[in-house]
């Protein structure tokens, strides 16, 4: 069973907590992390491009020039893919990106993502601010050695925090339940508050 140290918000060691195998000692699955991953990108595409074809631009109803004897090329239209004007070959049209992914994939890809970053994790015992200051993130951050890009895990929607890590461009918040395998997989470190990570167990195991 593994297990990880838990720190107080200066990074000093307060004790050990027990994790799940079925969370944390999985075999990893590359292609379901992959999936979902993919999934994930594709969901944040908003799909509203547009072009229109040849078809669809205005004009170009009258044919240019006679058939034969001009010495150029045979046209119809002033409206064809190779004019100035004209429509556009394979133009691209609202689509839905989205890439369905079953559940049991999606849950063996996010427990594959546990088991790849236990060691990028910082359990933290409480996260306290005294007031909603940028400053005293970036400190704690700091002295938890995790000044690269940081996935923050909190148990539940506290204001505080999130409006003190806001403007931090290398921080980002999620929740228990908004977690998910591109974040885990994208952050160098994952600071965890012990009752979050409690949570993750239940909720994942």
């Amino acid at each position: 069973m593994p297990s990880v140290n838990v720190v107080d918000m200066h990074g000093k060691n307060v004790g050990t907590m027990e994790l799940k195998d079925e969370i944390f000692a999985v075999e990893v699955n590359v292609p379901a992390m992959h999936l979902v991953v993919r999934s994930y990108l594709a969901a944040q595409r908003q799909g509203t491009q547009c072009a229109l074809t040849r078809g669809e631009v205005r004009g170009g109803g009258r044919k240019i020039y006679r058939q034969k004897g001009t010495g150029n090329a045979r046209h119809h239209g002033n409206r064809a893919p190779q004019f100035r004007h004209g429509g556009v070959v394979f133009a691209p049209k609202p689509r839905d990106y989205e890439i369905k992914v079953p559940r049991k994939v999606r849950r063996l890809a996010m427990k594959s993502a546990f088991t790849a970053k236990l060691n990028d994790f910082i359990v933290v015992d409480k996260i306290e601010l005294a007031e909603a200051k940028t400053k005293l993130v970036a400190g704690m951050l700091k002295e938890l050695g995790s000044e690269k890009k940081t996935l923050l895990v909190l148990p539940g929607k506290e204001d505080k925090i999130v409006r003190a890590s806001k403007n931090i461009p290398t921080v980002k918040d999620a929740y228990v339940n908004t977690l998910n395998v591109y974040d885990l997989i994208n952050a160098d470190k994952i600071v965890v508050e012990k009752a979050a990570m409690e949570a993750i167990q239940e909720v994942y195991a």
